[in-house]
Formats: structure tokens, C-alpha cells, sequence
């Protein structure tokens, strides 16, 4: 087996220190974003009954258009403003914010602005 690179080891250890304190309950679930290199993953978790309320993705059919690599800053911004508005329609008006262990820049931040922007507070 070959060794994790740094990178990798660094975004866990971020992850990890990031899901010691945020949990999500059924009211305010946890919001967490999964970043591959091409698309992006949004869930609405219960962690305290352990369900996933509500999974949005740029593989969706609203998003999906042909396009192969849909991890940039205009997919996040229309993926935050689809998650944002379905979860409007569940009832839900306040999450916590799980980076999954990324940095806060780039498609992680235009996805949580445009999640905002849509009505979620966090």
C-alpha cells in the first residue's frame, strides 16, 4: 500500500476537528458537503436519529447538462441555491455547516453564500 499524500491527511485531520463539534438534529441538521474532483455532494443529516433528510448534487437532474467537470464556483453557486430552496421546502430554515474537512475557499465558499442567499441561516 502506498503512503496518503499530505494533502489528504491534512483535509481528515481537519474533518475530524470539524465533526467533533457540529452535530445536526432534526430541526437544525447538519449540512455536509462532499468535494470530488468533479461534482459536488450537499446533505441534510439527522445525526441525532441518524437519517439523511435531503441529498442534492450537481449529478441531479436540474444540474446536469453534459458538462463533465461540474466541481467550479458556477455549479456550487447553482447547487447551494437548489439545496437551499428544496430545504426551504422541507421547513427547514436553520443548518450547521460541515466543510467536510476542505478549506473554506473557492466552490466550498461560493456554496455556502449562495445557500445564504437562498434563505438558510448557518
Amino acid at each position: 500500500m502506498g503512503r496518503q499524500s499530505e494533502k489528504q491527511v491534512a483535509r481528515e485531520r481537519r474533518h475530524s476537528r470539524v465533526r467533533r463539534k457540529v452535530t445536526g438534529t432534526e430541526t437544525r441538521p447538519r449540512v455536509c458537503i462532499c468535494r470530488s474532483n468533479k461534482n459536488l455532494y450537499a446533505q441534510f443529516i439527522d445525526d441525532v436519529n441518524g437519517r439523511t433528510l435531503l441529498t442534492v448534487s450537481t449529478l441531479s437532474k436540474e444540474l446536469r447538462d453534459g458538462v463533465v467537470n461540474r466541481c467550479n464556483k458556477k455549479y456550487a453557486e447553482r447547487l447551494g441555491e437548489l439545496s437551499g430552496n428544496k430545504a426551504r421546502e422541507m421547513g427547514l430554515k436553520e443548518v450547521v455547516f460541515d466543510r467536510g474537512g476542505c478549506q473554506y475557499h473557492g466552490c466550498i465558499q461560493a456554496l455556502a453564500e449562495a445557500m445564504r442567499k437562498a434563505g438558510l441561516t448557518f
